[in-house]
């Protein structure tokens, strides 16, 4: 005589199982949030990145234009830089292979946040120069403007001139409402303090003008 063998099933109930729904749905809400987490602060980690970025390309351009700032030597009814409220207006020397060297107008102007520089075409008529410089000043200048630098929430400019009086401020309006006039000496540095959105703290800079 054979004994039937009843087997044993197993398995979960209601409540077994709205626990482990319950236990898998927390432990996918911790996961999301940090995987949240994460993504937020590698987008603000890339965003600072940028802006260090931009920075960097900023002051070095900023230093490439200092430091071919134009002398004009025995031409004391002309300035080669104007630092003022709205930005930096400056004429800088062009060298290109095989050809004499030229004159160029750049400007750096802040609109909107965004700091932008402009430049002229090289010329080496001292009248089409003059056109170009007034043309930067009352920013009319039609030349197409590269994005340097983003959230910029403020810039002040000061140009050091050796005249006992150090570091002076919106050297721009001075220019402008003097024409062409040598109203002021020589300067030999340049100030740039800059400010970004959403940073407490100031970025400055010194930039010698001319060739050293």
């Amino acid at each position: 005589m054979h004994k039937r063998q009843v087997a044993k099933q197993w398995g979960l109930t209601l409540v077994e199982l709205l626990v482990a729904i319950s236990v898998l749905g927390f432990v996918a809400i911790l996961g999301w949030r940090g995987l949240d987490s994460i993504v937020r602060a590698r987008i603000a980690l890339t965003g600072d990145l940028e802006q260090t970025r931009g920075m960097q390309l900023t002051f070095a351009q900023l230093q490439s234009d200092c430091g071919h700032l134009y002398n004009f030597t025995g031409t004391p009814s002309r300035v080669p830089i104007a630092a003022g409220q709205n930005g930096l207006t400056l004429i800088r020397t062009v060298f290109a292979d095989n050809q004499p060297s030229r004159l160029q107008v750049i400007s750096y102007r802040v609109n909107g946040g965004v700091l932008t520089r402009r430049e002229s075409v090289p010329t080496r008529d001292l009248r089409e120069l003059d056109t170009l410089w007034l043309s930067a000043l009352s920013d009319t200048d039609p030349s197409q403007g590269v994005a340097l630098l983003s959230d910029v929430s403020t810039m002040a400019l000061r140009l050091w001139f050796s005249d006992g009086h150090g570091w002076r401020a919106d050297t721009g309006k001075l220019v402008t409402a003097a024409g062409l006039s040598a109203i002021l000496p020589v300067a030999t540095g340049l100030e740039v303090t800059m400010r970004l959105h959403g940073q407490d703290s100031t970025l400055q800079k010194i930039f010698l003008l001319g060739a050293v």
